[in-house]
């Protein structure tokens, strides 16, 4: 026997303690977007510099008395081009080199008596790589003092920082998410206290625990949603802020350092996606803890 619809709802849902529950809500969806969505930033970012660093190497000439640093320099180059695999073999000038240690060393500096390194960056070809140990093997014995760097033990360490910065974020985002489920349960059992009477008399009229459970579930799910809502938009916001400070420093040198060095701040549509997944995740996760926490408490109160 189902019974005749109440005046109002069970679950008073405009309540303070619903509205105080919405806000911690809000903020846990806020904060475990935020994670969801700096995690996902690390990724795209990270898998950008390692394709960028991954079809690069560099070989590095120091300066050799009584070699001619201007000639082994030519020399590594010339090899490195007829290396299969390599499609541009692009030594640095001195001029450049001394750019390079400008950030350290300041500007106006004369370099010319110090045996500043030179470098060579090159090009591989993606699809076909060269095999940089056989030339490693000839740079090592017909250049004096050249060395190939093929960049692997630092993608190595990006790639383990990344996929550590990526795990943290899931397990905050995780512990984020257990966190409402408590809040939740705490809250639905208050609720389910606070209107024992109504639920009392449902019981008398033939209400079964199943229909009592779904018409908290319902009220909760909204609550979840709204709290859901408030917080990943509120961390969307966030996000399209910080990226707008972004672009607006990219024109400036200290911009273009800070982009070289971390990346583009853009989310993209994935990221976004992630987050406003979050916020729906919150609003489940509240609406299946709270019929779970309702049919407990009618369990131990008959």
């Amino acid at each position: 026997m189902r019974p005749a619809p109440a005046e109002g709802p069970l679950v008073p849902v405009d309540s303070a303690a619903s509205r105080s529950l919405i806000a911690v809500i809000a903020i846990l969806t806020f904060l475990a977007a935020l994670c969801a969505g700096a995690a996902e930033l690390v990724a795209t970012n990270s898998a950008q510099w390692r394709a960028s660093v991954a079809n690069e190497a560099t070989i590095q000439i120091r300066p050799q008395a009584p070699h001619d640093t201007e000639a082994l320099v030519a020399q590594a180059a010339a090899l490195a081009r007829a290396t299969p695999g390599i499609v541009a073999a692009e030594p640095f000038s001195l001029q450049q080199s001394e750019r390079l240690l400008e950030p350290w060393l300041g500007s106006g500096l004369d370099l010319g008596e110090l045996p500043v390194p030179r470098l060579i960056v090159l090009r591989i070809d993606g699809d076909s790589p060269p095999d940089l140990g056989a030339l490693r093997a000839v740079l090592r014995d017909e250049v004096p003092g050249a060395s190939l760097d093929d960049h692997a033990q630092w993608l190595a360490r990006l790639s383990a920082m990344a996929q550590t910065i990526v795990a943290i974020g899931a397990g905050v985002v995780a512990l984020v998410i257990v966190a409402t489920g408590l809040a939740v349960a705490f809250a639905t059992r208050g609720a389910m206290a606070g209107n024992m009477s109504i639920v009392e008399v449902l019981h008398y009229v033939g209400a079964r625990d199943s229909y009592i459970a779904l018409e908290f579930r319902r009220r909760f799910l909204r609550l979840g949603l709204k709290g859901g809502v408030m917080g990943g938009a509120a961390a969307i916001a966030v996000f399209g802020l910080l990226s707008m400070i972004s672009s607006a420093w990219r024109a400036s040198p200290s911009g273009d350092q800070i982009e070289a060095l971390f990346g583009a701040f853009e989310l993209g549509l994935r990221g976004y996606a992630i987050m406003g997944g979050v916020a729906l995740v919150v609003a489940l996760v509240t609406a299946l803890v709270s019929g779970f926490s309702v049919r407990r408490f009618l369990a131990e109160h008959p």
